[in-house]
């Protein structure tokens, strides 16, 4: 069976098996680990921004623990209807935010701009009988597979402090909207970036195993992270291991690399879907138009995917998936 279900399914990238046996040998415990001490400085040249980067285990507490710097128990944050803290994290928001309460907002291909965010935000009356927006969380690349260009993000970013929102980015496949946007690695981050408050940089779809950074842009909120982090049972106590799987993949730009195949890949079965494609393939997912008649001749011929309601289903590409199997996918769907 070849597989696009999910880049969750991918192999562990060669580099990251690499990094965690040169960190396999006696350091500090916690986050005391030289390893862990050099992830500050080197996102602060990534990005070029000063931030503080710290490592968790899954991408549901990197959103979650960034958003409860932002957003009182009292408080509510604004998210697209569709967005994974909302679809696809159990509650996890209301309880890391002691019960905080997510706005939904509509948007097409699951990004939001100032004026679909207005729409739920300017309704509500300030005053205690009503929950008050405290911040405003997007995704790069969306649920949709599509990428924020760096206009769209400052267009927001400025609208969220004309509103005192803070802005958090959930970044699951953060890189392949950077591989998009291309460049050097220094340039395709910021870009895909912008000037969010604090972005959940994502690893384990694009090659990791289980590390994920939380990237804030404050770095004086990072002590109140540091003590949630603790609390919500993500300090690991050898984290020099998350450490070495984040800085191996920094390390010669593999995680631009990988995003980059990923999103070749997409392009590749893209190419034979034709107006069959329910949205613009901007990163490593493909939504498409498929009867369920098709998807089980599609299954019959070995490709496993997701299907995506009732008439179409989702294909996602990896850092590991081979061209020949991208190739031979958009082939099957074109001879439908």
């Amino acid at each position: 069976m070849t597989k696009f279900l999910s880049d969750n399914a991918a192999a562990v990238h060669p580099a990251v098996w690499h990094a965690m046996r040169a960190a396999d040998q006696a350091d500090n415990p916690y986050d005391g680990d030289a390893l862990s001490a050099e992830l500050d400085a080197r996102f602060t040249d990534l990005f070029g921004r000063e931030c503080a980067a710290l490592w968790v285990a899954t991408g549901t507490a990197a959103n979650c623990l960034a958003l409860a710097t932002m957003c009182a128990p009292h408080g509510a944050v604004v998210c697209h209807e569709e967005a994974h803290i909302e679809v696809d994290e159990g509650g996890a928001p209301g309880f890391y935010l002691h019960g905080a309460k997510l706005i939904h907002a509509q948007g097409e291909g699951a990004k939001l701009t100032p004026r679909d965010v207005a729409a739920v935000i300017d309704p509500i009356r300030d005053d205690v009988h009503q929950v008050q927006p405290h911040a405003l969380a997007i995704t790069q690349a969306s649920e949709y597979g599509r990428t924020y260009s760096p206009a769209e993000l400052e267009t927001l970013a400025q609208f969220a402090r004309e509103r005192s929102l803070g802005l958090h980015m959930d970044g699951a496949r953060f890189a392949n909207s950077a591989a998009l946007l291309g460049g050097s690695a220094r340039e395709a981050a910021r870009a895909a970036c912008g000037t969010v408050d604090s972005l959940a940089f994502g690893f384990i779809k694009n090659g990791g195993m289980n590390a994920e950074a939380v990237i804030l842009f404050d770095p004086e909120v990072a002590d109140q992270v540091r003590y949630r982090r603790k609390r919500a049972g993500h300090l690991q106590c050898k984290g020099r291991y998350l450490a070495a799987q984040i800085l191996g993949m920094l390390d010669g730009d593999v995680w631009l690399a990988n995003a980059a195949h990923a999103n070749a890949a997409a392009q590749e079965i893209a190419h034979g879907c034709g107006e069959r494609l329910m949205h613009p393939v901007e990163a490593n997912e493909l939504f498409v138009r498929l009867t369920a008649t098709e998807r089980e001749a599609l299954r019959a011929q070995g490709f496993e995917f997701y299907d995506w309601g009732e008439d179409a289903a989702r294909f996602v590409a990896a850092w590991d998936t081979r061209q020949d199997d991208a190739t031979a996918l958009g082939k099957a769907i074109a001879a439908l």
